[in-house]
């Protein structure tokens, strides 16, 4: 057997030097030390910023008082009642909350008028300005298909090229990938890459061998070992695509601009095939640019963080967002999911100043395919976003971040409100159904005071709800149509506003399908359930009938449900109610319809949900497209890759870790997939009685891959040049 092991010599050729940087792990108990920053006071802040968060809180409240007194006027006309209280109670949280994002959106439709959307004196366009210092961009990545990953980041990679600027930025492809075949994958795309002379002193790849904190914990390994060589990182997704012009202005400014500590873009989504994935990206591209002008307008220097497509100053996230781990177990104690808010307001309680700028064009990235698809994500998000309640009273954070985290609450509280609203009203109806009972002015009783439903008011509390509703829609149609150049790019006015109608009624009816979907991820997450860490689905998101039958009988038993006891109290409540049970009745052929490619397709051949990246793709873009429509080479399992490749052998065996040594932990898969291997007599056997982990594991110890690479291959047909390889 020959002699396979790495010598220390064997230099990593997927990593620069290591230049590490201290993360000291936050008390959420104390005050932070901000290093003599302030912390009311900050360069950045909007002049007469507290005027606009007045402007929109102060109309959040008047809506919401407004609506409430009509509400109480419906339930509790004749005297207040146990039922009418629950029902105004529910009302004005629920009122409150889209009386919020109206004002917001009031706020992003004031800015948008006035060309907002930019400050920190970056510019949408003339020439590049110059850089004194290096960006990291980090792209995590977890059990991604490689060859999909690679088509973004050449686009990216040719984009910073030809900017001039491509010198200032480093690339690092941060791996938390499990899979043994797509690990391996990784790596041989990357050398694929290394042909290119810019790619092979700029791009480097490591991947962790502990999943630890989950991607927060990936970024926060890079920060540890290679962050001070870089004063700014700028932070991708998988499925993120940004212009090498947007990059270098986002670094400029962050130059500029000491005391920023993070600038986050407004990524649109792009590259939607079927009719939800396209539903989103028109959603996210005409309402999106207005109700993230909004927040950007109030916000100022309290901006937030969504975890991607920003750039982040390297020194103020190492020195402020060391996340801790909460106490207890998942799913509401552990390492913190939903990190990228929690990361933002840990950095604004230190002194550095949060900005958005939705101004900018350039960044993208993509929506998952279907509801199913997209549920997954949520229950994630979901469990992540409630954890935060632990997180809420953190000393020394800005008032601002609590409402980012209450905000993100309550985006998952809102589900069972709602369906609790509309489970209460159906109890008043029933009641002022089969019971009549005597009303009293002066006279004492026995009876309750039952509250009486005004058939006419409620008409008119419902139609004052909905235009609330469906305002930041209709500014978001004006202002794209004040704008000849996207309203053209849109498919026109009348394609437009059609798209519109089309994408709010689809909605409508999806949306007491995802009511439930979000209310049971609560319950879930309340009984204990953690949400674990899968890949996001990024492809075609279409399921068989006979599996969307399985996931989604329940919901339409549930339509069938509330229709029956609609029906049964009285025609006026059925036909007020009708909008949500069409939507629970369908949701079978909905979901399994909106999954489809085919009628994406059609809708776009129609010219609707058209969005301008569509008709006149960006440069950037049309780089990824050329990219994808590239040849890809053909997927190899990890044993005959490294088997065949001696280069890739070579560059896999110098990433190994260190050999283990006595009194360190013991990796019971290593231990089991070893003897494995040593008793398999062929390739083929050991390919068999492998699990994942364990292939993994030997794929991570140096003398296993030497015995993997002397065990016979049954299949003569397999191309093996393993026999002619020097000893490494």
């Amino acid at each position: 057997m020959r002699q396979m092991t790495r010598p220390d010599t064997q230099q990593n050729s997927f990593l620069p030097p290591e230049s590490p940087l201290t993360m000291p792990v936050q008390d959420l108990h104390k005050a932070p030390d901000r290093h003599g920053r302030s912390f009311w006071w900050l360069p950045t802040t909007p002049t007469l910023l507290w005027l606009r968060r007045l402007a929109v809180f102060g109309t959040a409240f008047l809506l919401t008082g407004y609506s409430v007194v009509k509400i109480n006027a419906v339930f509790n006309s004749l005297g207040t009642s146990t039922l009418g209280i629950i029902m105004l109670g529910l009302f004005s949280i629920l009122s409150f909350w889209i009386s919020l994002s109206c004002a917001s959106a009031i706020g992003g439709f004031w800015a948008m008028l006035r060309h907002g959307g930019l400050g920190l004196g970056i510019r949408r366009t003339g020439p590049l300005p110059e850089l004194h210092s290096k960006t990291a961009i980090l792209l995590p990545t977890y059990n991604e298909p490689p060859q999909r990953v690679m088509i973004n980041l050449r686009a990216m990679l040719k984009s910073l090229q030809e900017t001039g600027r491509g010198e200032h930025f480093d690339i690092f492809i941060l791996s938390d990938t499990t899979d043994p075949d797509i690990w391996v994958q990784e790596e041989q795309a990357i050398l694929d890459l290394h042909k290119q002379d810019y790619a092979r002193k700029h791009l480097f790849y490591r991947r962790r061998f502990k999943n630890t904190d989950r991607k927060a914990g990936n970024i926060g390994d890079w920060v540890t070992r290679f962050g001070g060589a870089y004063p700014a990182m700028l932070t991708l997704d998988a499925d993120s695509l940004m212009d090498g012009g947007l990059i270098v202005r986002l670094a400029a400014a962050m130059e500029q601009h000491e005391q920023v500590g993070l600038i986050q873009s407004l990524p649109v989504i792009v590259g939607g095939q079927t009719l939800f994935a396209r539903m989103q990206q028109f959603a996210g591209r005409v309402y999106g640019p207005l109700i993230a002008q909004g927040i950007a307008w109030w916000h100022g220097s309290e901006g937030n963080y969504w975890g991607h497509n920003a750039i982040i100053r390297t020194q103020a996230f190492a020195e402020q967002a060391g996340l801790p781990h909460l106490p207890g177990k998942p799913p509401f104690g552990g390492h913190i999911l939903s990190h990228d808010f929690i990361e933002a307001a840990l950095m604004r309680r230190g002194g550095w100043a949060i900005h958005m700028v939705p101004g900018l064009s350039g960044s993208y990235e993509e929506s998952p395919p279907s509801l199913t698809d997209i549920a997954v994500r949520d229950r994630r998000w979901c469990q992540g976003n409630l954890q935060h309640a632990r997180i809420l009273f953190t000393k020394g954070m800005h008032w601002v971040s609590r409402s980012h985290m209450l905000v993100g609450i309550g985006s998952y509280i809102m589900s069972p409100l709602w369906l609790l609203f509309l489970l209460f009203g159906i109890l008043i109806a029933l009641q002022a159904h089969f019971y009549h009972p005597e009303y009293f002015s002066t006279q004492r009783s026995l009876y309750p005071h039952w509250p009486r439903v005004d058939p006419i008011l409620a008409r008119l509390v419902f139609i004052q709800t909905m235009i609330v509703l469906l305002a930041p829609k209709a500014l978001a149609f004006i202002a794209i149509c004040l704008d000849p150049k996207e309203r053209e790019q849109a498919g026109g006015v009348m394609r437009l506003g059609w798209s519109i109608i089309l994408e709010t009624l689809i909605g409508a009816l999806i949306a007491p399908i995802a009511m439930l979907i979000q209310t049971s991820a609560i319950l879930s997450i309340l009984s204990g359930r953690d949400s674990g860490w899968k890949a996001q689905n990024r492809d075609d998101g279409s399921l068989p009938w006979s599996d969307t039958i399985r996931k989604y009988w329940f919901y339409s038993l549930f339509g069938l449900i509330l229709s029956a006891a609609a029906w049964s109290v009285s025609l006026s409540l059925f036909l007020w109610m009708l909008p949500v049970l069409i939507g629970l009745l369908l949701a079978i052929p909905l979901v399994g319809l909106t999954s489809s490619s085919r009628i994406g397709q059609a809708a776009r051949k129609a010219g609707l949900l058209l969005i301008p990246e569509e008709t006149a793709p960006p440069p950037i873009i049309q780089r990824a497209l050329e990219e994808r429509d590239h040849p890809h080479p053909v997927i190899v399992e990890a044993f005959h890759a490294l088997r065949s490749n001696t280069e890739l052998r070579h560059a896999h065996l110098a990433t190994l870790p260190a050999p283990r040594k006595a009194g360190d932990p013991i990796s019971v898969p290593l231990l089991t997939g070893s003897l494995k291997l040593q008793e398999s007599g062929t390739l083929e056997n050991a390919l068999t009685h492998l699990t994942r982990a364990e292939k993994a594991a030997v794929l991570s110890c140096s003398s296993d891959i030497a015995i993997l690479a002397d065990l016979p291959v049954s299949t003569p047909n397999l191309t093996d040049d393993s026999e002619q390889d020097a000893p490494v």
